[in-house]
């Protein structure tokens, strides 16, 4: 079933001058707005009932690439994948509220529209041997499985470590950038 989403009218650099963050410095890191998915369906749901949604093509790619560590006998699953921008805004008001400060959050953080989770392609990943989140996750079997195999499904590790981006290392965090010639 696909989703039709919300047209709200929002302006991202707006939602980040509120938060206060500097879009300026942002797009200096290289970072860049990331258009919003036109179309979202379930990719998956988690034990909780949990739905998780992912653009079409992205959420075909995540459930034939789980198959696939499953036949391999490696249990991946999802911790996150679409976020709206509000919901990006929402994360970020917490960390602040509980005291961080804007620039230790936008080192794991991107600023609402910034996130590759807004397009619907983007997965944080994870496995029963591991914390969510947290670079032990490198360690995993599964890790090692993503590594060996998940460009093939179209999905890259976004943030390796030393990525020019600014973020931290982000074993977990994965991108469908499409499969080429399909």
């Amino acid at each position: 079933m696909t989703h039709s989403l919300e047209t709200a009218s929002y302006d991202p650099r707006a939602i980040c001058a509120a938060l206060g963050i500097a879009v300026e410095a942002v797009e200096a890191r290289g970072l860049r707005l990331y258009p919003a998915a036109e179309s979202l369906a379930v990719a998956d749901v988690d034990h909780k009932g949990r739905e998780f949604l992912m653009a079409p093509a992205a959420g075909r790619a995540w459930q034939a690439m789980k198959a696939a560590a499953a036949a391999d006998g490696i249990e991946i699953y999802l911790i996150s994948a679409y976020r709206s921008v509000e919901r990006q805004a929402e994360i970020i008001r917490a960390k602040l509220d509980a005291g961080a400060t804007i620039a230790d959050i936008l080192t794991v953080l991107a600023p609402p529209g910034y996130s590759e989770h807004h397009t619907g392609r983007a997965v944080d990943l994870t496995c029963p041997d591991a914390p969510a989140v947290q670079q032990g996750f490198e360690l995993t079997a599964a890790f090692a499985w993503l590594q060996a195999n998940a460009n093939r499904f179209g999905f890259v590790m976004s943030y390796p470590p030393g990525n020019a981006s600014g973020y931290r290392y982000e074993p977990w965090h994965w991108c469908f950038q499409g499969v080429e010639g399909g």
